[in-house]
């Protein structure tokens, strides 16, 4: 089958632009050694048991921004604590975006990013729709090229493992009062982490929820930012106490097509071999790995639909094996098999399948450098 064209999105587009190597961009946050590392113990207590998003390195990237000066004071510091008087902006208004990226360690003792280019776009869209200042995409780059080289020893080699990268912004100006802060920190920390779900390519269970949604026509849901996330917490919360691992949302008007889960974005496998995934409405966030399976598929010959889901036809569709698989995907966990789907008045069995499975090895096999890297998406850091 020929290859499908496809436009690029604006984030794809901006994602594809070449950035300048490691060496040309390392420097600008000049490293501030942290006197107090953490002891030879408690570094390998933590690499023996990755667990996500627990620990964190010796260092952290930090910039600030104002009107005047723009962003400056740009550095790798010691982690720690951060001062906030209880005024902060954040604290009361939520203007805060963020990341996530990984840093692999390569059989070759490398250490490489995926896609660092759409990230640095995704993260000025979430700051342009939350008022926030742009960072420049070099700077964003950099960032994670500073960090990384000062913490290299933090990337783990286990397989399944990484330096899972958290760049964030928020408002940290001292006001109370409904507008655009005029003092933003960003920041870069990093967690040395195994699989998202403790079971690995296992799959999970999903409740599809209605009378929640995590955003709406004309609000945040294109951004990645905390409040979205939060709103995604109760229902997931309830969501667990019936057993499920995630959440996933449906449309706010007529509560009838799948949108996302709570972190991560759909596929649908038909038995025909066609892959379905829910289209961009303004609604839902542009994952970054869902937009990579979407062109990796296509270049193998798959033909990829971006289209409204309903749930009512999906849940037939697996009954009568007209479904063959469902699976998720997201920057944390890559690619998860879904093995069941449930809601008010439903509750199907979904089989794991070679599409899924092979979208999960093609993917991480570019990550980890196994295989050749057709489309320019890794980066190495050092």
């Amino acid at each position: 089958m020929a290859t499908q064209t496809h436009v690029p999105t604006a984030l794809e587009a901006a994602g594809d632009v070449v950035i300048p190597v490691a060496d040309e961009l390392a420097g600008r946050f000049p490293l501030h050694a942290n006197p107090s590392p953490a002891s030879d113990a408690e570094y390998d207590a933590i690499m023996e048991d990755l667990t996500f998003g627990r620990a964190f390195t010796d260092h952290m990237a930090h910039m600030r921004w104002t009107p005047d000066q723009g962003w400056h004071d740009r550095a790798v510091v010691p982690y720690g604590p951060l001062e906030l008087t209880p005024a902060a902006a954040v604290l009361h208004y939520s203007q805060s975006v963020f990341e996530g990226i990984k840093a692999y360690r390569h059989a070759d003792g490398s250490i490489w990013t995926f896609r660092p280019g759409y990230n640095a776009a995704r993260i000025d869209h979430s700051a342009w729709r939350m008022s926030l200042p742009a960072i420049d995409r070099e700077d964003f780059v950099a960032s994670l090229v500073d960090y990384v080289r000062a913490d290299a020893k933090w990337v783990p080699d286990r397989p399944g493992s990484s330096l899972y990268l958290r760049p964030f912004m928020f408002a940290s100006e001292d006001f109370l009062g409904v507008h655009a802060a005029h003092e933003i920190d960003y920041y870069v920390i990093g967690s040395p982490s195994g699989p998202y779900f403790k079971g690995g390519f296992e799959p999970v269970s999903i409740w599809v929820v209605k009378g929640y949604h995590r955003a709406g026509p004309g609000g945040t849901g294109t951004a990645k930012a905390g409040g979205n996330y939060a709103a995604s917490l109760l229902p997931q919360m309830e969501a667990a106490e019936r057993g499920f691992s995630q959440v996933c949302f449906l449309d706010t008007y007529q509560e009838k097509y799948l949108e996302e889960l709570g972190g991560m974005n759909v596929f649908v496998v038909m038995a025909d071999g066609t892959v379905r995934t829910p289209e961009l409405t303004g609604v839902i966030l542009e994952g970054g790995t869902r937009s990579a399976i979407c062109r990796m598929l296509r270049s193998q010959g798959t033909e990829v639909r971006e289209e409204p889901i309903a749930l009512d036809e999906l849940v037939e569709g697996i009954r009568s094996g007209d479904v063959a698989e469902v699976f998720a995907c997201g920057t944390a966990a890559v690619v998860t098999p879904i093995g069941r789907l449930a809601g008010d008045d439903f509750d199907v069995q979904v089989p794991t399948g070679p599409v899924t499975e092979k979208a999960y090895h093609d993917l991480t096999d570019i990550q980890m450098g196994r295989v050749p890297d057709p489309f320019g998406w890794t980066y190495r850091i050092l």
